[in-house]
């Protein structure tokens, strides 16, 4: 299979495991890839999320063999980022639990927007970044155009975008692309650490922070209170919530259940 899906202590890991080709992503892969996170996310089982890739990539984006043929039947993009990227995107950004990317090698292209989608990147220090899209004439897509300018400013992701020089792993934390770097072989361990804390966490409130911070990029302070009380008020209901209150006054270690 090109995607391998494994739930382990509420971690869902998904794998692209195409590594020959680098984890390209064809249409094939794209549909298993989607189907793969929206298993996850409908899941109550699964309270975080880790994507990673085999082998030396990460994901080196689109896979240009199969788009080379479709260019030559006349089908331009045949239609993938509407029907596989836009959703997959959607899919991470909006699933009510956190997600970790495990950033093993190169991340180009879709590859590098996959990655900026989620909330943490956890990177090898062999891992490469490169916004591949103008240098084959593409303008960015995968969210990349939202996400890079605030992970790095907008300056910074007008050069990246415009220019597509590759990116290491220092400077990627130096400017924000990434969490963390740690050394290649200790990624897997390092990524896989912060997603089981993460789903050991209060999952509801982790989706409340979401949501609040997606729409605070977007809108008034005056409109952001307003859903911030809401949101207050709905977390303030959860039994994570009552127990993890309780275990203050007890000067306790708070356990979560993600209710």
């Amino acid at each position: 299979m090109s995607v391998d899906y494994d739930v382990d202590e509420a971690v869902a890991t998904i794998t692209l495991n195409r590594p020959d080709a680098m984890n390209s992503l064809t249409a094939a892969m794209k549909d298993s890839l989607l189907a793969t996170l929206r298993e996850a996310a409908a899941d109550d089982a699964v309270r975080a999320v880790l994507l990673t890739g085999a082998g030396r990539a990460f994901c080196a984006g689109q896979d240009l063999r199969e788009h080379a043929g479709n260019l030559e039947r006349g089908l331009g993009l045949a239609g993938t980022v509407r029907g596989h990227y836009n959703p997959i995107v959607r899919t991470i950004t909006s699933m009510d639990k956190p997600v970790v990317a495990g950033v093993n090698g190169v991340a180009a292209g879709a590859g590098a927007s996959l990655a900026f989608a989620c909330d943490f990147r956890i990177a090898s220090d062999k891992a490469k970044f490169a916004m591949a899209f103008a240098g084959i004439g593409l303008a960015p897509d995968s969210g990349a155009s939202w996400t890079l300018q605030r992970l790095a400013g907008p300056a910074r992701a007008r050069e990246l975008l415009l220019l597509g020089d590759t990116v290491d792993a220092a400077r990627a934390l130096e400017i924000g692309l990434v969490t963390r770097v740690v050394p290649d072989a200790d990624m897997p361990a390092a990524a896989l650490e912060l997603a089981r804390r993460l789903a050991q966490g209060p999952t509801r409130a982790y989706a409340a922070t979401r949501r609040a911070l997606d729409f605070a990029a977007a809108n008034t302070l005056s409109d952001t209170l307003e859903l911030e009380a809401d949101l207050q008020d709905a977390c303030a209901a959860t039994a994570d919530h009552a127990a993890a209150t309780k275990a203050f006054l007890n000067r306790e270690k708070p356990s979560f259940e993600g209710r």
